[in-house]
Order: structure tokens, then C-alpha cells, then sequence
């Protein structure tokens, strides 16, 4: 069983910027396996936004945030971030961060995730 700590998020107007946490306080090491986030807004389904995962750092991104959300990583602290920069109104949503054992290969949607944060509001303001 992993357990996932969020915080962060909140209310920012456009163009902005916010940072999500992500931490597993039960893990000593989440190298070697795969942490994405993903986010749901409402009527909408869950769509993956980014993913770090390996020793290396691989970091992956979803289109509609590429170049303005970063991924990282603080291995001492089994945390995870996503920085979020020049937000849009359309990031508004919540944000979930997810993780699964290995790193392997990209993984994208949310069957592919077995334990969940407990999901923190982001709303951007036009």
C-alpha cells in the first residue's frame, strides 16, 4: 500500500503560476518508480498532465501543458512537484497525483495508476 499526500493548489488568476506536492510518507525511495498527475474538471474525465519516473528523472508531458508545467522530484523527501506556470483558465480542475510500481515505459491513463492522492482544487481566474 502507498500512501500519497497532496498540497498546494488554490485560487490564482491567468497567467499565474502554482505548485502542487505530491508525498509518499511511507516510501523511502520513489526512484525507481512512476508518479504522474493527472487532473478532472467538471463533466469532464480524468486526463493525464505529467509523470516523472526512473533514477533518470524521465519526465513526460501532456500536450496541452508542455512549456509551461514542470515535473520534479526530491528523492530525500519522496515528493514530488508540479510546478504550474502562465496558467489558463482552462487548467481549472483538480488535481490528482497517482503512482505505480516500476518505470519501464510511459504510462498515460488512470487504469494504469493503483494509488491515488486525495486531489487538490486549482482554479484559474480569467
Amino acid at each position: 500500500q502507498v500512501q500519497l499526500v497532496q498540497s498546494g493548489g488554490g485560487l490564482v488568476q491567468a497567467g499565474g503560476s502554482l505548485r502542487l506536492s505530491c508525498e509518499a510518507p511511507g516510501r523511502a525511495s520513489i526512484e525507481t518508480d512512476t508518479v504522474a498527475w493527472f487532473r478532472q474538471a467538471p463533466g469532464r474525465q480524468r486526463e493525464f498532465v505529467s509523470a516523472i519516473r526512473g533514477r533518470g528523472g524521465t519526465t513526460d508531458y501532456a500536450d496541452s501543458v508542455q512549456g509551461r508545467f514542470a515535473v520534479s522530484r526530491d528523492n530525500a523527501k519522496s515528493t514530488v512537484y508540479l510546478e504550474m506556470n502562465r496558467l489558463k483558465p482552462e487548467d481549472t480542475a483538480v488535481y490528482h497525483c497517482a503512482f505505480r510500481w516500476g518505470s519501464g515505459r510511459f504510462f498515460n491513463t488512470p487504469d494504469d495508476y493503483a494509488y491515488w492522492g486525495q486531489g487538490t482544487q486549482v482554479t484559474v481566474s480569467s
